[in-house]
Formats: structure tokens, sequence, C-alpha cells
């Protein structure tokens, strides 16, 4: 039972860093597949399509930094756990779930958004400041997500 709160918490980190990790995977994969394709067709907007398909890797970021605030919080970076109760594991585990599931959720928006932009630059390459602006409209979100996330866990005492 003493382990039960420790154990919330761990997970919370896991969803976090896994959730929005795999979410910006199959962003990436999205608009690599687009950017693969316009690319065969001109080679020379190769900096304007990895621009646009790396946007979507900002979410798993954001899950593993918080995974690192959990893991520190937890004292576990410094190897000197601090005890918890299974609701301060549950708070963490609450706290770590806006960037998980708006992570895993945005990077595939985020994705699909990019795939349109880079299709949009391969008809209209001046059109890349506007191509951007799209896909960096789905990462408000996830902005969002993070700062619910860092807020949340803040406020939680141990």
């Amino acid at each position: 039972m003493e382990l039960l709160g420790l154990t919330f918490a761990l997970f919370g980190a896991a969803f976090a860093a896994a959730l929005s990790g795999i979410g910006s995977a199959i962003g990436i994969g999205i608009a690599g597949d687009s950017a693969a394709g316009v690319m065969t067709e001109d080679p020379d907007k190769f900096a304007k399509c990895l621009a646009l398909q790396a946007l979507p890797g900002t979410q798993g970021i954001y899950g593993l930094l918080i995974a690192f605030v959990v893991l520190n919080k937890l004292g576990l970076l410094a190897g000197q756990p601090v005890p918890l109760t299974w609701t301060q594991g549950l708070m963490i585990f609450a706290a770590c779930l806006p960037i998980a599931i708006v992570g895993w959720l945005s990077a595939i928006a985020q994705g699909k958004t990019s795939a349109s932009s880079i299709q949009m630059i391969s008809k209209k390459p001046d059109a890349f400041a506007k191509a951007i602006v799209l896909p960096a409209m789905v990462e408000t979100y996830a902005v969002l997500a993070l700062l619910t996330s860092i807020i949340m866990l803040m406020r939680i005492s141990l």
C-alpha cells in the first residue's frame, strides 16, 4: 500500500512521455509522407518540408519534460525518493493527463495540418509563412496542455 502513491505518479509520468511521444511519431510520419512526395518532384523544397515535418515533434518533447518534472518532484533523479500517499500519487497522475492526452491527439492533428501545408508550398512556394502558421495554430493547444500540467504539478505539495 505504501508504494501505491509512487506507482500512480510513475504511471502519470509514463503516460505523459509515451502518449505524447506516440502522437509525435505518428504526426511526423504523416507529414513525412507528404514531404517525401513533394521532394520527389522538387528536391529544393527540402528545408521547407523539414521545418513543417518537425512541428509535430514538439508534443513529444513536452511530454518528456513533464515526465522529468514528475521524476524530479518524486526525488527519483536525485536518488532520494519522497514518500507519497496514494492521493498525492493520484493527483500527480491527474496532473500528467492534460499533456498526455492533448499531446497525443494534437500531434496527430498537427501532422495532418503540416502535410496539407507541405502540399500548399509545393504549389505556392512563396506561401511558406502562411503554411507554417496553420500547424502552429494546433500547437497552441499542446502548449496550453503543457502549462496546465505544469501548474497542476506545482500546486501538489509532497
